[in-house]
């Protein structure tokens, strides 16, 4: 497909704003109800690692078979998976079974994510990859921006289980619509040949890959801390309720999300590498404000802070990829590699500030996120980077053009 089709964009949009819509809602509420149970932040952060770690293992499979096989058969599959899935939450009663659980959820997860993007990257017209990407990936901001507060209040009025509902019903509604309204696969864009779509892991070895993996990873990694313990450091120093748990975390998500169409817009015209670097300065410093923060409004800066560097540097980000996609024919791989590295990064920093916290305080679970992503902002620089120490052509201008 080369052309912008509105009705696949419009199914695959509200499909996935459903469904991280869903997430949106659990997700704030899982560590305190795991810290209820007696959870510490080592089981905390395995909760939330189990879930990325199916995801690391399968989201280069699920990536590189969309390629081979089409998008509709991997999407559908997971969103009913998805759902399933997510009723199984309502019979937990243990930190145990709540692992279990996250980990089939990100298997399922792992199905959807790298297809949806590949697609979306596949009807993307030549020149317009950050505004596209930027407004699709609104549909996963805006989700997570109503989602924490709907659970808070929800968790509030009513009950954590009927939240879990809540969050199975979005993603069987995401299953409809998807089954219904996307064009069968034989009009989809399948890669039937190439080295590509056969072999993923060749795609590391490319500076540009492995300089967008790492930063995406380590961005990852800072919203592993954050979504992971913040809302504990919320509830145990500033006895916060749910529903202002549910804000603090909307807060950031909102701002990112809202920033994505007009940094996606401006990544079509300026160097998309200088975005990438300048939003993750932003990030890092907003992450380690967190170490600091003595008030409810020291917290709300820091969210603010870190939607802002993750909308100025997350559409540049995935326009390179769109990019890449395109010229390796390769869209499901890369795109699952995309994917992979945020996994791999949730799983990472969720664990290690999950340590942290036991080792030393639950406070230094931050400055971890701050220094990992400082360090992928160098790496990002030094890999794509071209040898001359002149920025590529791609950084500069929009077009069919190579990173």
């Amino acid at each position: 497909m080369n052309k912008f089709d509105k009705k696949i964009f419009g199914t695959l949009f509200f499909s996935i704003f459903g469904t991280v819509t869903g997430v949106g809602i659990v997700v704030p509420l899982l560590p305190v109800y795991a810290h209820g149970l007696g959870a510490t932040g080592l089981y905390i952060a395995m909760i939330f690692g189990a879930f990325s770690l199916s995801r690391t293992f399968f989201l280069p499979y699920f990536g590189r078979l969309s390629d081979k096989k089409g998008r509709k058969p991997i999407i559908i599959t997971g969103l009913l998976a998805y759902a399933l899935v997510s009723m199984a939450f309502i019979l937990a009663n243990n930190v145990e079974t709540l692992i279990a659980i996250r980990f089939l959820q990100g298997i399922a997860s792992a199905m959807i994510m790298p297809a949806t993007q590949a697609y979306i990257g596949d009807i993307t017209p030549a020149g317009r990859e950050g505004t596209t990407m930027g407004l699709f990936n609104m549909s996963m901001f805006a989700g997570l921006s109503v989602g924490p507060f709907i659970g808070g209040v929800i968790n509030d009025s009513f009950s954590l289980d009927t939240s879990f509902a809540c969050m199975a019903f979005l993603a069987f509604a995401g299953f409809l619509l998807s089954y219904f309204l996307l064009p069968p696969t034989r009009s989809e864009k399948v890669v039937g040949s190439g080295k590509a779509s056969t072999d993923w892991k060749w795609l590391l070895y490319d500076r540009d890959v492995a300089g967008m993996f790492i930063f995406r990873m380590a961005y990852a990694a800072g919203i592993g801390v954050i979504w992971s313990f913040l809302p504990i450091l919320a509830d145990a120093e500033f006895s916060l309720s749910s529903s202002s748990i549910g804000v603090l975390v909307t807060i950031g998500v909102f701002f990112s999300g809202l920033m994505h169409l007009p940094m996606g817009f401006l990544a079509d015209r300026l160097n998309r590498k200088m975005m990438v670097v300048t939003g993750g300065l932003i990030v890092s410093y907003a992450i380690l404000s967190f170490q600091w923060a003595d008030s409810f409004w020291d917290l709300v800066l820091g969210n603010v802070l870190f939607g802002v560097g993750g909308g100025v540097a997350m559409p540049a980000l995935m326009a390179l990829a769109v990019l890449k996609g395109g010229k390796t024919d390769a869209m499901g791989s890369v795109m699952g590699l995309m994917s992979m590295s945020h996994s791999l990064g949730m799983l990472t920093g969720a664990l290690f500030a999950g340590l942290m916290m036991d080792i030393f305080q639950l406070r230094h679970a931050f400055p971890f996120g701050a220094v990992l992503m400082m360090l992928s902002v160098g790496l990002f620089f030094l890999f794509t980077y071209s040898k001359n120490g002149v920025p590529a052509e791609a950084d500069l201008k929009a077009g069919p053009i190579d990173l």
